[in-house]
């Protein structure tokens, strides 16, 4: 008889030991079995022809990726916050550009009370006001640079830069002292001042808009030319932050020029000193500063010796060594006329202002 163990028919022939024994190596441990799996698939999942064998669970990997893009996701929401707080509240925001005023200009002449002094440039220079000036460009100084409410140190450094180009260009140049060019002025304007510019050159008027000798220094080159290209040249900048998007700069200096006639040929001829007190009011918006360009706003100008009667919208017309003012008017100015004011201002040059005597011998 087979044994409780046995199965009924014994053995199955050709296996020593019978089924048991090719399992019998196998030991399913405990840890083992805990570390097994069991998935359970739906009836739907089962019933599918192409189900896999295996049905994956949602990885860690997966939900991963997830929050990284939903941080990714509030990062960019939190940088365009940023940007658009910071565009609001920072304080060199950018406003639209206003077009450029129309200069307003005025220009007085000055009469000698007597003979306008005459002599060396060098000694005249010497014996005037002017004798601790310094020559040229070196003469337009710049203050100590601080930055505005609105704008930035460099800001207003290049400003100031600015200021001195214009300064420089048009009222130190000899070409355009000698009326032979405007270009280096015209460059430096912004080009809504362009036309008004060009007009006050073309055709020049005392009418408060467009005297030529508004925007620069010029002589007539038949009558009076440069003796010393040695200029001299004191004065002040001033800058005052006008908004957001406005800088203005305010220059107040003195130009002393030695002339001599323009006819004298190789004869020696005596050299007088000529003096011209420019005040100009500068603007400048972003756009200005990035450019390298200005906005001349007003220039208010008083040159001596010159005659009361001078005509000085195109050029200015000095009264040269040896020569007075004596019996000089302006013109006429009837106020029942209609059309373009001719009136004009005029004022006396104090003798102070004149090189003293030469030296008793």
């Amino acid at each position: 008889m087979a044994g409780r163990g046995d199965p009924p028919e014994g053995n199955p022939e050709g296996l020593p030991g019978g089924g048991e024994d090719e399992y019998g190596s196998v030991v399913f441990d405990e840890s083992f079995v805990r570390a097994a799996r069991l998935q359970e698939y739906s009836a739907q999942e089962r019933m599918g022809d192409h189900a896999r064998a295996v049905r994956s669970r949602p990885g860690w990997r997966m939900w991963t990726g997830a929050k990284q893009v939903l941080l990714l996701l509030v990062l960019i929401a939190v940088a365009f916050g940023t940007a658009i707080y910071m565009g609001v509240r920072h304080p060199y925001q950018q406003t639209p550009s206003q077009p450029a005023e129309p200069l307003r200009s005025m220009v007085i002449p000055l009469a000698p009370q007597g003979p306008v002094p005459g002599g060396d440039p060098a000694q005249l220079y010497a014996r005037s006001p002017a004798a601790q000036y310094r020559s040229g460009a070196a003469g337009i100084t710049l203050p100590a640079v601080q930055r505005t409410s609105n704008f930035s140190q460099s800001q207003v450094t290049t400003a100031l830069t600015i200021a001195k180009d214009y300064l420089v260009d048009s009222s130190l140049d000899p070409a355009v002292l000698g009326g032979s060019s405007t270009r280096p002025v015209r460059a430096l304007l912004d080009p809504d001042q362009i036309e008004q510019f060009q007009r006050s050159v073309d055709a020049p008027a005392n009418d408060g808009r467009h005297a030529a000798t508004g925007w620069l220094v010029r002589f007539d080159p038949s009558k009076a030319t440069l003796a010393d290209p040695a200029i001299r040249v004191h004065g002040t900048l001033r800058v005052t932050d006008a908004g957001p998007n406005a800088l203005e700069i305010a220059s107040d200096h003195t130009f002393t020029y030695a002339l001599r006639p323009a006819d004298t040929g190789p004869r020696v001829s005596e050299s007088s000193l000529f003096t011209v007190r420019r005040e100009l009011h500068f603007r400048f918006d972003r756009d200005d500063l990035r450019a390298h360009r200005v906005e001349l706003l007003s220039s208010y100008t008083q040159a001596g010796p010159m005659a009361c009667a001078a005509e000085t919208a195109g050029a200015l017309e000095p009264l040269l060594a040896g020569r007075n003012a004596t019996g000089t008017a302006p013109a006429a100015t009837d106020p029942y006329q209609t059309g373009r004011s001719t009136a004009a201002f005029c004022g006396s040059l104090d003798p102070a202002a004149q090189p003293g005597p030469p030296p008793s011998t």
